[in-house]
């Protein structure tokens, strides 16, 4: 069976973003691929986090996982750092990656922003770490977003490099799934700035946890503009947004595009049903969509964050199972690399 790896950071609460961009679409994998989901704690400590948060937050992106639906009999869910490997392969990455294949990376860019100088030298060579993630486990597949096209395709990179340099055919070379409608889910105040737990609008995001009354008032304070909904005339002929009409109005496709998601629905029937309407009523049948979907996902959060017991119970069960997949794909690593072995 194809194999599946993606993971979400516990870097602070869950939003809309991670919902539609990661959690639900793994939630529908699980019949058909071998399913490997981590809390990727340890891409989490390239800034520094506080410890007790850091426990926290590995607990809530757990917590997600199971209620959103993923089957913790059915998949693997684990965080990063009880498998070894991990951490063991990034380091042989870092010896095969090459510099000029990191300095191409935009989201060290963005992230390090103008303090580069001061950036941890792990956010600089964290992709060779997401490509351990991946090939410690010899996945087929990675569920991502549109901004994690680039690090993947360094994985495939690396896989092939390494392959080259040691003369076998150790890795796949990973295949991308990309999903459906707002793929990139955009910040409620800003349609040009991905939707971010790092803004410091609470606003500016609708938390996985946010109560029916804070979906409302959200949805109703986001930013919109002066126009009526478009129709479905507005689509190009593969049935997509053109890139021109979204960024004359980010907000409202941005809107839009959250309802599709939330709605399974295609765009052209989205703008088929609120062609011409006011903001008004879209926000308000976007509130009672949002609720009727988050709301019992976040209910189950909260009931499984008060049992941490339960919840470590999982992430232990996991991690065993994880190690017994990446140990022998390590050995095998090892013995191509030359290094001894007891």
């Amino acid at each position: 069976m194809k194999r599946i790896f993606s993971g979400v950071q516990p870097t602070g609460s869950l939003h809309l973003g991670n919902y539609l961009g990661a959690i639900r679409n793994f939630v529908g994998l699980q019949d058909d691929f071998e399913c490997i989901y981590c809390v990727v704690d340890m891409h989490a400590i390239t800034v520094w986090q506080d410890p007790q948060a850091l426990k926290a937050n590995t607990r809530e992106v757990t917590a997600a996982y199971l209620a959103a639906g993923i089957d913790p009999k059915r998949c693997i869910i684990f965080n990063q750092s009880q498998v070894a490997a991990h951490a063991e392969l990034a380091w042989i990455f870092n010896c095969v990656t090459r510099l000029g294949w990191l300095n191409r990376m935009t989201q060290f860019k963005e992230k390090a922003g103008k303090h580069r100088e001061n950036a941890s030298s792990g956010l600089y060579v964290y992709p060779n770490l997401m490509a351990a993630d991946i090939l410690a486990y010899k996945a087929t597949h990675v569920p991502v977003g549109e901004d994690q096209k680039q690090h993947l395709e360094l994985t495939r990179d690396i896989a092939q490099k390494f392959n080259k340099d040691v003369g076998v055919e150790v890795f796949p070379l990973t295949e991308p799934l990309i999903f459906g409608e707002a793929t990139r889910v955009m910040s409620l105040r800003d349609g040009a700035r991905k939707m971010s737990k790092s803004e410091p609008s609470d606003m500016s995001r609708i938390n996985m946890t946010d109560d029916a009354d804070l979906i409302a008032k959200k949805i109703r304070r986001a930013t919109t503009d002066p126009d009526l909904l478009p129709g479905p005339e507005v689509l190009d002929e593969r049935g997509r947004v053109p890139e021109a009409a979204r960024a004359a109005r980010p907000e409202a496709y941005n809107l839009l595009g959250i309802y599709a998601a939330l709605a399974e629905k295609p765009m052209a029937g989205v703008l088929a049903d609120f062609s011409g309407a006011q903001f008004s009523r879209f926000k308000a049948a976007l509130t009672d969509l949002a609720v009727a979907v988050l709301g019992p996902v976040g209910d189950e959060m909260q009931r499984l964050c008060a049992d941490p017991a339960a919840v470590d119970a999982v992430l232990r069960d996991g991690a065993e199972r994880a190690r017994a997949i990446a140990d022998p794909i390590l050995d095998e690593v090892y013995d191509a690399v030359g290094f001894l072995r007891p």
